[in-house]
Order: structure tokens, then C-alpha cells, then sequence
């Protein structure tokens, strides 16, 4: 059977030459004889691979030396009671709530303090994203929180809010290394890496040094505080080691591909085949404001949920599958991560095209 073109939102599509090559090495490691589903992560083996996966991030992100990268396990879900435990030192904390993940987030910090909604979207299912330029910023909170790009809606922040001083925190888990982004205007900036960089089951955390402190809320449990991590080299426990090996082949093969700024001009090309399509279609609508869109996830709907059954059964017979939306939403969704290839894109507005034009 030949590949489909994947469109899910995550797990998603992997670079076909990232899974060529774990393939072969999947017997025997650059002459280990084992794969590194095998191997002790204390084995000298794997501390070269970690740190030489860390090395080629930080260089995609041009990450200055005072902000620490970890590999976390239990998803992005833990961090939005991890970094309240580790950040709130007043027990005060904001949120600009955009989307299904930012709500959790703001919800499971209100179990270690104050959180407050500064400003949210969803009085209109969250298709667009709030003006950020003058929020009430709470004169003491530990810092301002963000999902920056919505994968559920389709959103994203074209511009990061005025946090006028405090602390800025972002999930960044749908739009990761998509495009090049400036670190140095994030306390910590996090995502899952199943969407946009490889297998599920592990979060890369970009935390600045000066956050890293034992002085942490009373009761969080050791694994639960960055200071464990940043001193053991995310290696405090076993870590998920054939995600970290599988991301560092994606690593390679994004610099090999032109880096983060190559990537982005590639995602603009791709989205915008796609966006002016739906924006000419009678038959079928985008449904982001034209100024939030997002590169990486687009959201798309008939107006009649039999039709939107009808094209999702019909693109997956095609060989375009999981193209349905959200159970929360419905409609469609075509995530178009990094690894995407533009002719997927291309074929997908062509059998959109026939598809309306029969069923018009």
C-alpha cells in the first residue's frame, strides 16, 4: 500500500526520510547492535545522542545560554499544572484564554492560585484571536500565559501581547518550529512534539535559568519541579528515549532543509494554496478571521454536517485521511505540519475542487 497524505492534527505526518532512516537503523545503531528502543539512556551511546539532539535545537532556535532546554514526559497537559507549581510565587497568574487548551490550562491553575481571564475569544468559538495591546495585566502576577497557536480553531498570535513587564509563558505545541520565533521573549515557551516534530509522548521545554529555583509551591512532588530536570539533563529518570532520537533525526532534516526560516516560507506557500481556495469555494468556508489564521491547522466547514460526512468519507477513500474536524466542533481540519509536502496540499485543493464541483 502506498502512503496516504496524512492531514491529523497530532499524532501527525513525520518527514518520510526521518522514517527511511529509523527504519534501517531500527536492528542496529550506528554499529551498537541494538536499536535505541534498547539501549540504557546511561549508556554512553545515547548521552551522545541527547546532547547532540539538543545541540542541533538550540541552534534551529538560535537559543541564548541562559535558558535551559528540557525533554519532559506527560504531555503538555502536565505542564498546565507544572509551571504554576514552579512560577507562582504571588499564587497569581494570567491567562488570555483562546482555545481549548488555553481554557484547561487557565482552569487547572486556578488549583494553585489566582488565575485570571484577561481576555479570551470564546464568545465566538474562538475564531479569532483578542486584541492583546492593552490588557489588565494583574500589577502582581507571576506571569502571563499563552496557547499560541490553536490547533482545535485554527488561530494563531501574529503578534505576542503587551504583558506590559510580567513574565510571558506560551504553549507553543501546534506551530513548533514552523517558523523561526525570538526565545529571549518568553520566560518559558513549551510544547508536545507530536504535531509538528515527532513521535507523541514527550514536551520540550525552553525554561530561562532564572525560573529554574527550588523555591517552588509547598507539596510539588521532585518530578515535578524544572531544577530536577535542568540538573540531570532531563535525564533524572528514564526518558522517552526513542522520541528524543526520532526528534533529533527531524532536527537534522529540518537544517538540512534550510532551517526554520526556509520552513516558514514552505508553510506560507502551502497554507496560502489552500486559504485562497476556500476563500474563492462556494461550497465550502474557512472559519478564522482572514488576520488570525494559522500556517499549520485550517479548519473548514460546508454548513451542512451530512456534506462535511460525505467529503470526509469521500477524501479518505482518496487516500487524504483524518480530515475531520474536532469531535468539539466537527467540520473539517487539515493540519499542514512541516513535514506535509506541498504536492499534498496541492492534490488535496484538486479533489476539493472535483468534490464541489459534483456536489454543488
Amino acid at each position: 500500500m502506498s502512503r496516504v497524505y496524512n492531514f491529523s492534527a497530532g499524532p501527525a505526518v513525520l518527514p518520510e526520510q526521518v522514517l527511511r532512516e529509523a527504519a534501517e537503523e531500527m536492528l542496529d545503531y550506528k554499529g551498537c547492535g541494538m536499536s535505541v528502543m534498547e539501549m540504557s539512556h546511561r549508556s554512553r551511546v545515547f548521552d551522545d545522542l541527547i546532547d547532540e539532539t539538543a545541540a542541533d535545537f538550540r541552534e534551529l532556535l538560535h537559543i541564548p545560554d541562559n535558558y535551559k532546554v528540557l525533554f519532559l514526559q506527560g504531555g503538555a497537559s502536565l505542564q498546565f499544572a507544572m509551571i504554576p507549581m514552579n512560577l507562582m510565587k504571588n499564587r497569581v497568574a494570567d491567562y488570555i484564554v483562546t482555545g481549548q487548551w488555553a481554557k484547561k490550562a487557565y482552569q487547572e491553575a486556578q488549583k494553585y492560585g489566582r488565575a485570571n481571564k484577561i481576555a479570551s475569544s470564546e464568545d465566538e468559538t474562538f475564531s479569532y484571536i483578542p486584541d492583546c495591546s492593552d490588557l489588565p495585566i494583574s500589577p502582581d502576577a507571576d506571569y502571563v500565559y499563552i496557547c499560541e497557536n490553536n490547533t482545535i480553531y485554527g488561530t494563531k498570535y501574529k503578534k505576542l501581547p503587551n504583558t506590559k513587564g510580567k513574565l510571558l509563558v506560551s504553549d507553543v505545541s501546534s506551530c513548533f518550529l514552523s517558523e523561526p520565533m525570538d526565545v529571549t521573549k518568553y520566560g518559558i515557551v513549551y510544547g508536545g512534539v507530536q504535531k509538528n516534530i515527532g513521535p507523541a509522548g514527550m514536551v520540550i521545554s525552553i525554561v530561562r535559568e532564572d525560573l529554574i529555583t527550588e523555591d517552588v509551591l509547598p507539596g510539588t512532588p521532585t518530578m515535578m519541579q524544572f531544577k530536577t530536570h535542568a540538573e540531570n539533563r532531563s535525564m533524572y529518570n528514564t526518558p522517552n528515549c526513542y522520541c528524543i532520537y526520532i526528534c533529533g533525526k527531524v532536527f537534522k532534516w529540518l537544517k538540512s532543509m534550510g532551517g526554520l526560516e526556509a520552513m516558514k516560507e514552505r508553510n506560507e506557500k502551502k497554507a496560502a494554496l489552500l486559504y485562497n481556495f476556500l476563500d474563492e469555494s462556494q461550497l465550502f468556508q474557512g472559519t478564522v478571521r482572514r488576520e488570525d489564521r494559522s500556517l499549520m491547522n485550517v479548519p473548514f466547514v460546508t454548513g451542512d454536517k451530512e456534506m462535511d460526512a460525505k467529503f470526509v468519507a469521500a477524501a479518505a477513500e482518496a487516500g487524504f485521511v483524518n480530515l475531520k474536524g474536532h469531535r468539539s466542533v466537527g467540520g473539517m481540519r487539515a493540519s499542514i505540519y512541516n513535514a506535509m509536502p506541498i504536492e499534498g496540499v496541492e492534490k488535496l485543493v484538486e479533489f476539493m475542487k472535483d468534490f464541489e464541483k459534483e456536489n454543488r
